[in-house]
């Protein structure tokens, strides 16, 4: 028996969002928010706390400070119901990371402080912990500064453990999109970025050309859409699923948010359809509210949406409910 359906090693910081900004930013001036939440950050949290919100018994190793920032985000997790017995609380000068987000009309800049993201190393993880799991996810590959070279052979060894693997870059801030990435995605057995993050990591010109790339490497590979939805690509078989049409507030986290709904179908053994419905379905309830978690937060709010929303009934509510 495991302990854990999925277990995740990443980052864990706060999210700042400020609403109501001016486009520009002119030098000093006092530009005033017309709104602003702080809320659980970082994509790696977002989708443990997610998939723990959903019923997914979830174990979660990383690093914060000894601050006040990490114990709020430390007890974020903890109040959705996610194993944080494994995360290191380094001494100072160490501290938390934190991101401020302004949102726009259709865009948005992102400010990160990495702090204890980039300190996350070999060492802090407890790996008999972490394959204690049916499934490791892992995320923001691109800031794991200290571990990202240290995730093949991370990798194997979950691998050899019977986990199944998957992974989500999300962007690279220094816009690289290093080569090393071909050496994980072979052991990856889901695969999920965004259409931006599979063209850049492919090198291609369109996102037909990069998922054709990119299916000849990762068994299977799900390309979210944002406002279209997800499409993905086992083998030769490919399948569209639409996106939700809700009054959107934020679109913070909700990307992470639909890799908690697909991963939570998916260590079920649910078929893809349905997996990429529930995707779609915890993408969609993320936008509702604030943030990247404040909607899985408020248990009425969630299971009202899924009652209303859902298409699939039988497997998701039942299990919502449970």
């Amino acid at each position: 028996m495991t302990t854990y359906d999925v277990t995740i090693a990443g980052e864990l910081n706060l999210d700042l969002i400020l609403y109501g900004l001016p486009e520009a930013l002119p030098a000093e001036r006092e530009l005033l928010a017309s709104e602003m939440a702080v809320t659980l950050g970082s994509s790696s949290a977002i989708v443990a706390h997610n998939l723990a919100a959903l019923g997914c018994r979830v174990g979660f190793t990383s690093c914060i400070g000894q601050d006040d920032i990490g114990d709020l985000a430390l007890n974020r997790l903890r109040a959705a119901g996610v194993d944080v017995s494994t995360v290191r609380r380094l001494p100072p000068p160490a501290k938390t990371g934190l991101t401020v987000l302004l949102p726009r009309d259709g865009w948005r800049n992102i400010l990160t402080y990495p702090g204890t993201i980039f300190e996350l190393r070999p060492e802090h993880l407890d790996v008999g912990y972490l394959a204690s799991s049916r499934h490791f996810h892992l995320s923001s590959y691109f800031l794991q500064k200290e571990l990202r070279s240290h995730v093949p052979a991370l990798f194997r060894e979950l691998k050899a453990a019977g986990l199944t693997i998957s992974l989500d870059t999300n962007d690279d801030p220094a816009d690289e999109w290093g080569n090393d990435i071909e050496s994980v995605l072979p052991m990856v057995d889901v695969f999920l970025p965004n259409a931006r993050e599979a063209i850049q990591i492919t090198r291609s010109k369109s996102l037909e050309e990069a998922m054709d790339r990119l299916a000849g490497m990762v068994p299977l590979v799900v390309v979210k859409l944002g406002p279209e939805g997800a499409t993905a690509r086992r083998g030769k078989q490919a399948i569209h699923s639409q996106a939700l049409k809700v009054q959107v507030v934020d679109s913070v986290g909700a990307g992470d948010s639909f890799d908690a709904g697909f991963l939570r179908e998916f260590v079920n053994g649910s078929d893809l359809a349905t997996c990429l419905e529930s995707g779609n379905l915890a993408g969609a309830l993320s936008t509702t509210r604030s943030g990247g978690t404040e909607a899985f937060r408020d248990q009425e709010h969630r299971e009202r949406f899924y009652r209303e929303r859902s298409t699939q009934n039988s497997s998701i509510e039942g299990r919502q409910g449970s």
